[in-house]
């Protein structure tokens, strides 16, 4: 298959299965609270956090590789392939082993990040149940890498969602019958364990030389690119953790554990949008990776900008509905009295954009190996974000927190990450990236607005209203984009794409 072709499979296994996915979460959810509570909720979300922010053990190392796998793949290179896989494996055994040790130590100072310790059985044991959960994946994730690295992520993708379904129907029944969160997180183990044996033996399947005993020493360039990425993505790690997830810790710290269960659902919705966005970005990465591999700086550029527009609809139509149907749609799933007020629904809204609008440049970035010339960006937002949320969250609850997220992303990620790729990876000017992106800016903002007073003229029946919110959401952003861009090149590409696309699965099935 060509680049296209795998990247639109990796796509549409992508979307389908985070769609599935996040039909079963959200009915999973509703057992959840109904059944244990936004204490047991609020605790979930503050332990996730904590074992994202444990996983800086792996350095950036897991990326480093796999960047150093994207050519001696395209070229077939197979000694070269095993040699880096054999790395890969002894540094996340070591890491896996680390992540343990270091998340057992912590369960003596876990009362320190909660402001008022609920009532709940267990606590110790329900963290280290975490701790073992995220600990045993690093064991077999360097075999899900290889897969994902040779264009081949709709594998992975397909038993990830297949053993997530199954793992939330179990939970649901188990709730059910027996109201006890400990059996519920040993399920989730269970499930970690049996989806990496699963995908280990697929890469087994389709790549035989994991099984060769024969040790092969890399060559010195090799180890010197990977130990200088491994660093730059060390620092990349610490910035995006930081910034990611410590908004849980905080609002757990300074505000309360209730406190953290209302974000959670909010962050749920949040998470699974960018989770199934982050797909279609992380579908096409290792073919822009063998892109870069292959061709010309010109088609870099030119298949760039097709990707940045892609994004721009994605994220102004979802951050649109999410301003419009965010509250109503808590309000219908889970009750009124799981709201947060507007003006926190704008800063997550605002921030869920700006971030999604940063994904063409980080892909491009990641798939180029350019981790090297920004790395002090992300140490840089990481201080800038936690500095300004520990004292807006003193001075404006929940709300500053996020605003901490705001003033770090507007004065760093925007303008330093398109200047390195435009910079070292194109050989452009960043006035030319910006032209674009306030143009695309702009564009938002009217459609967002025209939505937003479009869907306050609704009132009524809260079902009814929801409906009604949610057709305008589908007809007017997307009528704007058609009217504004039905002459834009980018978007012909698309039509010419689809039509291609279209008539080729029709040939297939003849």
């Amino acid at each position: 298959m060509s680049r296209s072709e795998k990247s639109v499979k990796n796509i549409i296994y992508a979307l389908v299965g985070q769609s599935i996915g996040l039909i079963v979460s959200f009915v999973a959810r509703i057992f959840f609270v109904k059944i244990l509570g936004s204490e047991y909720l609020g605790l979930n979300g503050l332990f996730s956090n904590i074992l994202v922010v444990l996983s800086l053990a792996e350095l950036g190392v897991g990326e480093a590789i796999t960047f150093s796998l994207y050519k001696p793949l395209a070229k077939k290179n197979l000694k070269k392939c095993i040699a880096l896989m054999q790395l890969y494996k002894k540094v996340y055994t070591i890491i896996g082993i680390i992540i343990f040790l270091l998340g057992i130590s912590l369960t003596p100072i876990l009362s320190f990040l909660i402001k008022d310790i609920p009532k709940i059985d267990n606590i110790a044991l329900i963290y280290i149940l975490f701790v073992i959960n995220t600990s045993i994946s690093y064991f077999f994730s360097y075999k899900r890498n290889l897969i994902i690295a040779d264009q081949n992520r709709y594998i992975a993708t397909f038993y990830r969602y297949l053993f997530y379904i199954l793992l939330n129907i179990l939970q649901i029944v188990f709730l059910i019958l027996t109201k006890n969160y400990i059996i519920f997180l040993l399920l989730l183990i269970m499930n970690t364990l049996l989806e990496n044996i699963f995908v280990s033996r697929k890469a087994n399947k389709l790549y035989p030389y994991l099984l060769d005993k024969e040790q092969i020493n890399l060559d010195n360039s090799t180890k010197k690119e990977i130990i200088k990425n491994t660093k730059a993505m060390m620092m990349h790690k610490v910035g995006g953790i930081v910034v990611t997830s410590t908004d849980n810790i905080l609002i757990s710290k300074f505000v309360g554990l209730s406190a953290v269960g209302l974000y959670s659902n909010y962050y749920m919705i949040l998470n699974a949008l960018n989770i199934i966005f982050l797909q279609i970005y992380s579908s096409i990465i290792a073919s822009v990776g063998n892109l870069f591999a292959l061709s010309t700086k010109e088609k870099q550029f030119e298949i760039f900008k097709k990707i940045d527009f892609l994004g721009f609809w994605i994220y102004s139509f979802s951050s649109t509905c999410l301003l419009c149907l965010l509250n109503p749609f808590i309000t219908i799933w889970l009750g009124e009295k799981y709201l947060f007020n507007m003006s926190i629904v704008l800063i997550l809204v605002i921030n869920f954009y700006i971030t999604g609008m940063r994904k063409s440049s980080m892909t491009f970035r990641e798939a180029s190996g350019l981790f090297y010339r920004d790395r002090w960006k992300a140490i840089i937002e990481a201080i800038i974000n936690l500095v300004a949320s520990i004292i807006l969250v003193i001075k404006l609850g929940i709300f500053g927190v996020f605003l901490g997220t705001f003033i770090s992303s507007i004065t760093v990620c925007v303008w330093v990450e398109p200047y390195v790729l435009f910079k070292y990876g194109f050989n452009k000017k960043l006035s030319t990236y910006f032209k674009t992106y306030f143009y695309y800016l702009l564009i938002f903002i009217l459609i967002a607005t025209t939505t937003y007073f479009a869907c306050l003229l609704i009132k009524g029946n809260v079902y009814m209203v929801f409906l009604i919110k949610l057709f305008i959401c589908l007809i007017v952003p997307n009528g704007i984009m058609l009217l504004v861009f039905r002459n834009d090149t980018n978007f012909k590409y698309y039509c010419v794409f689809i039509k291609n696309t279209i008539k080729k699965i029709r040939i297939n099935n003849k």
